[in-house]
């Protein structure tokens, strides 16, 4: 081996860089918004339940915004969707309209991905949403109100459930019933936001009048502002530290097996903590469900948004819908379905 004769010789041999980072020693001139909007997006194929999911995801993030009016910074979790689902996530982080964009290869779990928002968004808030959510102009700021105005708060959602005034609403309910606490209670909720909730949950009728049977409304009246009784965990504003100590007693080992499942218990963990639990006055978003109806189809226009209503729910004549209708034939359809959507969920 030849001897490096000379120190300039030596330097090059053992110092392959270029230079300085021109980066050390400045302050970053960044600082995030006081809240994140984070989504958690969930689309593995479009097949069944998923197949208008992209319409959906587009409008709850479009949504968010078209009609977000404070400062925000926008963190999207994709948790193992389809290509074109990913593509479309891609675009809008190229367009500079998502700020923190997370792609997981595989489906994680609910629980695991809010987990990596909850520690990865940068705001002190974090207003979370799944990705079936409409969100109505001015939605952020109804939220902040309540979170600056009531003491306590861990949570604040923008449409009303009745049946979530006795779920995970202990704390809630014992600061209301205090004598000095204003409130108005009986059957306020209006039957349109019923019926909004019912249909886009997949809820007969039957089964929503028998878990709202026996609860009242309640409003309460706080410093003139007003909120109802009443929070859930599929669009909910909330401090940061609120959900992160909760999630690290939820998950001592850092993780969990389930696929989903488990929010109730966030909730209920929640309460017990003292935090108090309310949603917004007036409706500030709505449950898309799993297709695009002709009214938030509407909802979007006004905002300036361009989307087609989801066909869904017409029936077609024919030989073929008189053979679905056999009970054989059916039964036979629906086993095929069955096998293909356990094959793409594997």
């Amino acid at each position: 081996m030849a001897c490096l004769e000379t120190r300039e010789e030596v330097v090059r041999f053992i110092m392959p860089r270029i230079g300085m980072n021109p980066s050390r020693g400045k302050k970053l001139a960044f600082k995030p918004a006081r809240t994140t909007v984070a989504v958690l997006v969930h689309a593995p194929h479009e097949v069944g339940y998923f197949e208008h999911r992209l319409a959906v995801t587009r409008m709850t993030i479009e949504s968010i915004l078209q009609n977000t009016r404070e400062p925000f910074d926008l963190l999207v979790f994709d948790n193992g969707s389809m290509p074109e689902m990913v593509s479309y996530l891609q675009g809008l982080y190229r367009d500079g309209k998502i700020d923190y964009l997370i792609l997981s290869k595989q489906n994680i779990g609910k629980l695991n991905a809010l987990q990596i928002i909850f520690n990865a968004a940068p705001g002190e808030i974090v207003a979370y949403t799944d990705d079936d959510v409409f969100h109505l102009p001015g939605w952020l700021g109804e939220h902040l109100k309540i979170i600056d105005t009531f003491p306590n708060v861990g949570a604040v959602t923008g449409f009303y459930i009745r049946q979530r005034v006795v779920m995970s609403s202990e704390s809630t309910l014992a600061f209301v019933n205090r004598p000095e606490i204003e409130t108005e209670r009986g059957l306020l909720m209006p039957h349109k936001w019923e019926e909004e909730y019912r249909i886009n949950s997949g809820r007969t009728q039957e089964r929503y009048d028998s878990e709202v049977a026996g609860i009242e409304d309640i409003i309460v009246k706080y410093k003139g502002l007003e909120a109802w009784v009443s929070a859930h965990h599929f669009q909910m504003v909330c401090p940061k530290a609120v959900v992160q100590e909760i999630l690290r007693e939820m998950l001592p080992g850092g993780w969990s097996e389930d696929v989903m499942g488990r929010m109730v218990e966030m909730d209920d963990r929640m309460d017990a903590k003292g935090y108090l639990r309310f949603c917004t006055r007036q409706q500030t978003v709505r449950l898309m469900g799993n297709a695009v109806s002709e009214e938030v189809a509407a909802l979007a226009k006004e905002s300036g948004l361009d989307v087609q209503a989801a066909n869904v729910g017409q029936q077609k004549g024919g030989l073929m819908a008189r053979l679905v209708n056999v009970r054989g034939v059916r039964g036979l359809l629906q086993r095929v379905v069955n096998w293909i959507y356990k094959l793409l969920n594997e």
